[in-house]
Parts: C-alpha cells; sequence; structure tokens
C-alpha cells in the first residue's frame, strides 16, 4: 500500500486542534493500515520524524430517518490514527487559514 493510500484525510475538529500545540495530529487512515503503515507514510509525506502512533477504530452510529423511527442505518466505520511528532517538528495542514 502506498503511503497515499493510508492517509486518508486530517481530521480537523476542535479538540483536535488543541491537540496540534502538544505536536499531536489526527488522520483518518485505511482500514488495513497499521501504527507501521502509518509511521512511514507521515514520514514520507510530511519529512517528519515520528514518535508515536495510536489507532482508534471508530464505530459507525444508529441514526433513525427523520420522523420515521423504525428505519434506521448507520454511518459508517472508518479508523483515525492520531501521530505524535518527534520535539521541534511540525505539520502544517492548513496554511491558508
Amino acid at each position: 500500500m502506498n503511503s497515499y493510500e493510508v492517509l486518508l484525510r486530517p481530521v480537523i475538529t476542535e479538540k483536535n486542534t488543541m491537540l496540534n500545540a502538544e505536536g499531536k495530529y489526527v488522520f483518518e487512515v485505511a482500514r488495513e493500515a497499521n501504527k507501521l503503515d502509518v509511521k512511514r507514510a507521515v514520514e514520507e509525506i510530511f519529512k517528519v520524524q515520528v514518535k508515536a502512533v495510536n489507532i482508534i477504530n471508530v464505530h459507525g452510529k444508529r441514526r433513525y430517518a427523520p420522523g420515521r423511527r423504525r428505519i434506521a442505518g448507520t454511518t459508517r466505520s472508518w479508523k483515525k490514527a492520531i501521530v505524535t511528532l518527534a520535539p521541534g517538528h511540525r505539520i502544517e495542514l492548513y496554511e491558508g487559514v
């Protein structure tokens, strides 16, 4: 699996933006990816040194159709990785902001 197939997108939320100050970045990753794949991909794409990688499987939530409690579905399940960088390294995810 190539590096651009491992990292799907950065997850940008208020909580994750606060983690950026600590040198932690959150990415949605491929379901088949493991910690070593994520580490190699981040180091190759962003040219930084990775200290640690934590991976979490996020399960889809049950949702109901508006006004119809019997018709249910789920949002998709996905996998996210929290990447901690070595001190002195940064990733500029949103330079235009």
